[in-house]
Parts: C-alpha cells; structure tokens; sequence
C-alpha cells in the first residue's frame, strides 16, 4: 500500500506511522465534510477556519465519539522549535512520548497570482512546505502534512499543477524529490494529495489536503 510513496529507509514502524497519519487525515476530511454539511460561516482568515474545524468537529466529544477518534488529540497553535505549529496531532493511546506527535500546517489557497512567489501559493510552499524540509518543525513519526484552505473558486487540480511548477522552478530549498500528487485516503474525497522531500538526506513524504470552504466564506 505504501510502496508507491517511495521513501527511503522504511521500516515496519514507518509503515504503521503513515496508516495511523492517513486515518487521521480521514477524520479531517469527516470533519470538512461536516462543516459543509452544516453550512457554517467561516470568516477569510486562516486561523479561524482552523478554529471552527478544531473546536466545532475534531475536539468535540460527540464528533469524536461518532468517528472513533477518541484516541487522539488535537490541539493548536504550540511552540515547536524554532516554529509555531498549526495542528498538533497526538495519539494517546497508548502515550508514548511528548515528542511523538504529528503535524498538519495551514495555509490558505485564492485564485490569484497563482503561479508567483508573492501569491497564497508562494505562501504555501515558502511558510508551509519549506518549514518541514528545513525542520523548522518536527519529524517524530516521519510523516507531517498540510491543509490548503481554498477560500475562492478555482478549479483545484489546476492549482495544484501551479503549485508544483512553483517547486519545480522557483523553490529550489524545498528540495522536491516527488512533486504533490494525488493519493487517495477515502474514495469520496478527490483532494489528497502527497509529495516527497529531502530532510536530513533521507526521503520523506508530505501529505497534502486541500479543502475546498468557498461556499462558507462571508466576509
């Protein structure tokens, strides 16, 4: 299942630590799709579209006890290195160090400027994608991820080709090594993604979700 990501050095605990990340990425994905459902207004701002689907879904015990994710913690906004991390993830049962956690970065996604270094997109790339590779942030479970937030139409798969021209020819520090494609995590949900890094000489992947809240966008 977990050749096609094509890191170097697996073991059997790598392989364990990308399953228990992709099951985490399906209760996010759970939780964006009931935010849809619940036709929640969202303001234009990335850390409260994060707050809305921390406080409202992946922390609430309802929506917790619904999808069987009892067993994680989700948490924001904590001093990670030299960084401040979005999302910490961390498995709780069984707890197994303060260390082992997992990571997802936000960003947000618009229409424009798409394929410049001083668009959302640059953004994503340059305060998203480049924190992991220079280990601004942690590794523990050698795998983190991002969340794109796309807060105006656009036609996803399009941008996300923009996204890797952007690392192919203007982000040489990402050191890209497979540029962001598309990996299924649930069979309803089109917008996943991984890619694969240098850090620290070995290879590793970036999971990558990008969730389209335009029609929730009121201011």
């Amino acid at each position: 299942m977990f050749s096609s990501l094509n890191a170097t050095g697996y073991n059997g605990n790598s392989i364990f630590f990308h399953a228990e990340f992709e099951r985490v990425i399906s209760h996010i994905i759970a939780g964006y799709n009931q935010m849809l459902t619940d036709n929640v207004s969202l303001a234009n701002n990335e850390n409260k579209i994060r707050d809305v689907l921390i406080y409202s879904y992946l922390k609430k015990p309802a929506f917790k006890k619904t999808h069987c994710i009892n067993d994680y913690l989700f948490d924001k906004e904590l001093e990670e290195n030299t960084g401040r991390i979005d999302i910490r993830v961390m498995p709780v049962n069984p707890f197994i160090s303060d260390e082992a956690y997992y990571i997802l970065e936000c960003k947000r996604i618009n229409s424009k400027n798409t394929s410049g270094k001083t668009g959302l997109n640059g953004e994503y790339i340059a305060q998203g994608i480049c924190r992991f590779v220079s280990q601004k942030y942690s590794c523990y479970h050698q795998t983190n991820g991002m969340i794109g937030f796309v807060v105006e139409k656009l036609k996803i798969d399009d941008n996300v080709t923009a996204l890797n021209t952007l690392l192919d020819s203007q982000f040489p520090e990402a050191k890209t090594v497979k540029n962001i494609s598309n990996r299924s995590i649930i069979t309803t949900f089109k917008h996943s993604y991984y890619s694969t890094h240098t850090v620290a000489g070995s290879e590793l992947p970036l999971y990558h979700l990008m969730l389209d809240v335009s029609d929730c966008i009121k201011n």
